[in-house]
């Protein structure tokens, strides 16, 4: 209503000014978009706080082992958690006190997230031969710093023992750690670590920590009894091809999250907006 209508101004009994009020919808897509930002920001702060607590741990800071820092993996559990509290503690307050500029925050880090992912899996399709060369790069790095870096020597055996793999394209790729080279002093010398064992329990029940010893100077036919003769790599790329259809459906998941994500709070932004621009 125009002033000049009936002769009533604002201050008049008789002016009555219609509020815009949130819908039922607008309510809905707020709490929901906060109570999921809240849950992955609190994974995130723990994320965040294991990798920490794993750099920590490790002394590294103390020792001023710089540059063994920069390749830790406990760093990857840093990052990861730093951006996931950023982005989603940004999408939390933002919904929750209705701050604009936080709403754009969280849409262009959720936007910029997105449009990353998309080409990394695309780079990852196109580039395969240089994916593959990259594992193996860091396979074999692993495997030299296997005995002095316990998260690497964590990572190792896990994928060798649940891929019943052992080194990058075969066992003899062991001759690259120094204290598994047949040149080296040791009683590991020649040998291959537990987890690439077929049995590495002796009686079923304990562990057997010394079963690798001299497999590398057996041939392949003896040395199939004993240990896994297969790469990691091939071991690998085999997991990837039987679970495909899981790993598909489980990207176009998360990616649906977040672009589900990205939707809602432009929704919300412009609800909030349109109800600013009538206050």
């Amino acid at each position: 209503l125009e002033e000049t209508n009936n002769g009533l101004d604002n201050n008049s009994p008789a002016f009555t000014r219609i509020q815009p009020r949130y819908s039922l919808m607008d309510y809905f897509l707020k709490y929901l978009l906060f109570l999921c930002n809240l849950v992955f920001t609190v994974l995130g702060l723990v994320i965040l706080g294991l990798g920490m607590w794993g750099l920590i741990s490790k002394e590294s800071f103390a020792q001023e082992k710089i540059s063994s820092i920069g390749t830790d993996p406990m760093l990857v559990l840093v990052t990861l958690g730093f951006v996931l509290t950023i982005l989603c503690l940004s999408g939390c307050v933002g919904s929750l006190r209705e701050n604009c500029w936080l709403l754009r925050l969280f849409s262009a880090l959720v936007l910029v997230l997105i449009s990353v992912q998309v080409l990394v899996a695309i780079l990852a399709y196109t580039l395969q031969d240089e994916v593959g060369n990259y594992l193996r790069s860091g396979m074999l790095a692993a495997m030299v710093r296997y005995q002095d870096d316990l998260d690497l020597r964590f990572i190792t055996d896990e994928i060798q023992s649940n891929l019943q793999c052992c080194g990058a394209d075969n066992y003899r790729d062991w001759e690259i750690n120094i204290y598994y080279n047949c040149s080296a002093p040791g009683v590991l010398a020649c040998g291959v670590p537990a987890t690439c064992c077929v049995d590495p329990l002796e009686n079923g029940t304990v562990w057997n920590s010394q079963c690798g010893v001299g497999a590398q100077q057996l041939d392949e036919f003896t040395a199939q009894s004993v240990i896994f003769l297969g790469g990691c790599l091939g071991g690998i790329s085999r997991w990837v091809e039987q679970h495909q259809g899981l790993i598909g459906i489980v990207s176009i998941v998360i990616l649906g999250v977040q672009i589900l994500a990205l939707f809602i709070s432009t929704r919300l932004l412009e609800s909030i907006q349109w109800h600013k621009a009538y206050k």
